[in-house]
C-alpha cells in the first residue's frame, strides 16, 4: 500500500485552501485524506448509483463490459474537483479511443447530499468548456452514503467532511478499472498524459483495445505505482535488442553458408 506524499499532498492543500479559521497541518491532511493504492482490488459492481438524468443504475451496468476511468469528488467543490474534471476532459479530447464506445468515463460524488441536478449542472458546464471531450457520453453520478463509502474504500480513496466550513478534503486522481471492476492503475494529480491514459486503458482491457504498437509499447514499458505512469523498462528493451541481434546474426550466418554452398 503506497501513500502519495507529493502530488496528493499538494492537491490536498488546494482542496483545503478555502478552509476557514486555523489551517490544518499537511500531516493531518495526509492522514485523513489521500490515496491508498489497492491494485488488484475488486470494486463492488452492484452499487446503486444515480445518473445525471435521475436513472438508477449499478456500476456493472455503467461499465457495460468496458474499462472505466473513475474519479471521485463532489460537484459543489470550490476548486480541486473542477481541475480534476478539466484534466480528464483535456486528456480524453486527445485520445483516439472513444468514451462510451471503448471505455466509460465515470465521476462519482462523495457528498450524499448532492442530487442528479447537481451532477447535470456540472456535466453541462464541462460540456460547454470542453466540447472535444464528448462529455455528454460521460457518467456524472450520485449515490447514498453507504455506497459512496463502499466504493471509496475499495479503491483506497480517503476523504473527510470538515465541519468548520462544511466542505470535503480529498486528493485528486483517476483510478482505472477493468470491465470486471478490478483496480488496475492509478493516475495522481490533475494532469493525465494522453499516452499514459491510452496505455492504461489498453492494459485494463486485456488486449481488447489498441493495436500492435500499443502491445509492443506495453512489453517495453511498465506501470510505476509510485508515479502512476508508465516508464521504459531498460532491461526488457535490452533483452529484445539482444534477441533481435541474435536473429539477425543467425540469418546472416545462414545466408553466408548457403551462398558458399551454391558457389
Amino acid at each position: 500500500m503506497i501513500r502519495r506524499a507529493l502530488i496528493a499532498c499538494a492537491c490536498l492543500w488546494l482542496s483545503a485552501a478555502a478552509l476557514a479559521h486555523a489551517p490544518m497541518a499537511p500531516a493531518d491532511l495526509d492522514q485523513r485524506a489521500g490515496f491508498d493504492q489497492r491494485l488488484g482490488a475488486q470494486v463492488p459492481m452492484e452499487l446503486h448509483l444515480r445518473e445525471s438524468d435521475g436513472q438508477s443504475r449499478s456500476l456493472r451496468q455503467v461499465a457495460n463490459g468496458k474499462p472505466i476511468l473513475l474519479a471521485m469528488g463532489y460537484y459543489r467543490c470550490p476548486n480541486l474537483c473542477d481541475a480534476v474534471l478539466h484534466g480528464m476532459a483535456h486528456a480524453v479530447a486527445k485520445l483516439t479511443l472513444r468514451p462510451a464506445q471503448d471505455y466509460e468515463m465515470v465521476f462519482v460524488s462523495i457528498d450524499p447530499r448532492e442530487l442528479p441536478a447537481d451532477a447535470a449542472a456540472s456535466q453541462r458546464m464541462l460540456a460547454r468548456e470542453q466540447p472535444a471531450a464528448k462529455v455528454d457520453r460521460w457518467h456524472f453520478l450520485t449515490a447514498n452514503e453507504t455506497d459512496i463509502h463502499s466504493l471509496a474504500r475499495a479503491i483506497g480513496f480517503r476523504y473527510f467532511l470538515d465541519p468548520r466550513n462544511n466542505q470535503y478534503a480529498h486528493a485528486a486522481g483517476v483510478v482505472v478499472l477493468s470491465a470486471e471492476g478490478r483496480v488496475t492503475q492509478y493516475m495522481f494529480g490533475v494532469d493525465y498524459p494522453p499516452r499514459s491514459l491510452r496505455l492504461a486503458l489498453v492494459d485494463a482491457s486485456r488486449g481488447k483495445l489498441g493495436g500492435l504498437v500499443d502491445q509492443l509499447v506495453l512489453l517495453c514499458c511498465g506501470y510505476d505505482p509510485s508515479t502512476g505512469r508508465y516508464s521504459l523498462l531498460i532491461g526488457r528493451v535490452m533483452q529484445f535488442v539482444g534477441i533481435g541481434f541474435a536473429i539477425v546474426l543467425g540469418a546472416a550466418v545462414w545466408w553466408l553458408h548457403r551462398r558458399r554452398r551454391t558457389t
